[in-house]
């Protein structure tokens, strides 16, 4: 697998766990089911606990080793999900200083990705 494919890869698993997790903690609001039984929801933690370990690997692989470049990817993907679904699900408005917080999440992974 090329670094490309790697660095893809983990970035979009690291974004899928983002919104899984979201789910889980935030479904809550959503659902009188999952209000209802956050043990049940918990157990989640197991397979988004994998995708995550799967994201690291292959972002720490894209990065030749390095460690910092995959967290603070993950991190900008967890703003990027977590303004998303927030809004989409909650209605919750992008304010001024979220739309700076994402843009400042962005310009993470671009410095992450593109320099050398």
């Amino acid at each position: 697998m090329s670094n490309i494919t790697k660095l893809i890869t983990g970035t979009l698993l690291f974004l899928l766990g983002q919104v899984l997790v979201w789910y889980q903690i935030n479904g809550q609001f959503l659902s009188e089911w999952m209000k209802k039984h956050p043990l049940i929801m918990s157990l989640l933690g197991i397979p988004i606990s994998y995708v995550y370990i799967i994201a690291t690997r292959d972002l720490v692989m894209a990065f030749n080793g390095e460690l910092w470049p995959q967290r603070l990817i993950g991190f900008s993907m967890g703003m990027i999900a977590f303004s998303f679904l927030t809004w989409f699900h909650l209605n919750q408005a992008i304010t001024p200083k979220t739309a700076v917080t994402l843009g400042l999440a962005f310009a993470i992974v671009l410095i992450q990705v593109l320099w050398k």
